[in-house]
């Protein structure tokens, strides 16, 4: 199972024993399903020895979620209803020790006659009930696992432990536990204990879908690199450059921050105009606005977005509100970065982003993203809204400003009764830059950044007033 490859870096073991832990929905069985037909495409007999589903309800399952289970042989403990009409007593002996001995034949027999190279056990706590005490049940259950181990079987079994009946015995028997979890914020599995290998540890997302499990790995960051030339990313508007002393670098991170409709992801995309030119492909993942009407807003200041997603140079994809988790998020920009080699990543906005994706802790999946794009050698654009239309300044209503390498705001100017907007670099990590404020505007025939306004001062607190000394006239 791809995901969950690469959490326990390159899979289960051969020949040990997994737990797999989880209440009631959790997934269990669905993670046991994929575990055998990824057995059978390889070539490798599997068995599936249920003690509570009946194989025919395992088997109607498993069809509706579209796996193919005709190879897989089934061995079916599960009670029946004939159990219920005999009415079975036991006058001397205990029913532990009455039905243990059928069960144990019945799984010797199987095992012994398909000499399985996976074993997937649904579940191993109904065992605790075949045993007259605890002490019973853990040799019996070592002893099972032992069999299985030496018969050349990789074995994945299933517990339903509780409060009352906690199956800790069960996590020490094991080669390794992987937990199921299922909480207000989502779905996601972990694991805990892997002998002979390291794994990634901590909470991964994941998704139950109709064709089954899929599992997303929380994003590290330092895990991926990519050889990458630094090189200047222009805007193509000579002044705009001019600020920025040539433009982005590959492999750094910008914030875009300013009030609202001040031209914040016009600006970004406008980068990216420039990187379709070069045969350069680029993503905008919108948080906030309809993509049609990114569409139709962009081609009014001759930004070509319809065309440049037609040729493939550029892809917006709306995110819907509370629908991916950061660890889903975070797979569907790798993909874009490794498989369609985006050079340009856009994030609108960081509010978005925080508001729409589920799970806390915002700020710490957001730096593990941007670091692993700037690893990749990838320009990150992250749109960031302030509230304030005037008034003192500030970089952004988050803690976040430590992630740029570059800083570029943009903020509303009153002049003569009439509002313009000016732009200015905050901060550049690896050149210097023009340190005035320019006037931009948005028109028909693209973005126009004017000339320095060094005539003017208090801009940024919003108090501005004439430097009377100017030579230049506004």
């Amino acid at each position: 199972m791809e995901g969950l490859d690469e959490i326990l870096y390159g899979g289960l073991i051969e020949k040990r024993a997994y737990l797999l832990r989880g209440g009631p929905g959790c997934g269990k069985t669905t993670l046991g399903l994929h575990f055998l037909t990824e057995g059978i495409e390889k070539g490798e007999r599997c068995v599936f020895i249920t003690m509570g589903e009946p194989e025919t309800e395992l088997r109607a399952n498993a069809e509706a979620l579209g796996f193919d289970m005709d190879q897989v042989h089934f061995l079916d403990l599960s009670p029946n209803a004939a159990f219920f009409t005999e009415m079975q007593t036991y006058d001397i002996f205990s029913p532990a020790e009455v039905e243990r001995e059928p069960v144990t034949q019945q799984i010797l027999d199987q095992i012994g006659k398909i000499k399985p190279q996976r074993v997937f056990l649904d579940a191993m706590t109904q065992f605790r009930y075949l045993a007259s005490d605890p002490f019973q049940f853990r040799k019996q259950v070592l002893s099972f696992l032992r069999f299985l181990v030496e018969q050349d079987s990789t074995v994945l079994f299933t517990s339903e432990g509780t409060i009352a009946v906690p199956d800790d015995d069960l996590q020490f028997m094991s080669d390794g536990v992987i937990h199921l979890h299922f909480k207000p914020e989502g779905r996601t599995i972990s694991v805990t204990k892997f002998r002979g290998s390291d794994f990634r540890s901590g909470d991964h997302a994941i998704r139950l879908t109709d064709t089954g499990m899929l599992v997303f790995p929380r994003l590290l960051p330092e895990q991926h690199n990519r050889k990458v030339t630094r090189e200047t990313i222009a805007s193509g508007v000579p002044e705009m450059d001019e600020l920025l002393h040539g433009g982005l670098e590959r492999g750094t991170i910008t914030i875009f921050t300013g009030p609202t409709g001040v031209g914040k992801t016009t600006l970004g995309l406008q980068f990216m105009k420039e990187a379709a030119g070069r045969g350069e492909r680029s993503v905008v993942y919108t948080f906030e606005e309809m993509q049609e009407t990114l569409m139709q807003r962009c081609e009014s200041v001759n930004i070509p977005v319809r065309s440049m997603v037609e040729r493939g140079t550029l892809s917006v994809v709306q995110i819907e509100p509370l629908h991916f988790t950061p660890d889903e998020f975070a797979l569907m920009v790798r993909t874009e970065v490794e498989k369609n080699q985006a050079a340009i990543v856009m994030i609108d906005s960081i509010a978005g982003y925080s508001v729409s994706l589920r799970g806390d802790n915002v700020s710490t999946q957001l730096h593990a993203l941007c670091k692993y794009l700037q690893n990749m050698g990838t320009a990150v654009i992250l749109v960031n809204e302030v509230q304030s239309i005037a008034g003192e300044f500030h970089v952004s209503d988050l803690a976040i400003s430590y992630l740029a390498d570059n800083i570029v705001f943009l903020r509303y100017l009153e002049l003569k009764g009439e509002i313009r907007k000016v732009i200015g670099v905050l901060k550049k990590r690896l050149s210097n830059f023009e340190r005035t404020l320019r006037e931009i505007e948005m028109t028909r025939y693209g973005i126009k950044v004017g000339r320095p306004l060094t005539n003017l001062q208090g801009i940024l607190t919003g108090r501005i007033s004439f430097i009377k000394d100017s030579n230049k006239e506004e």
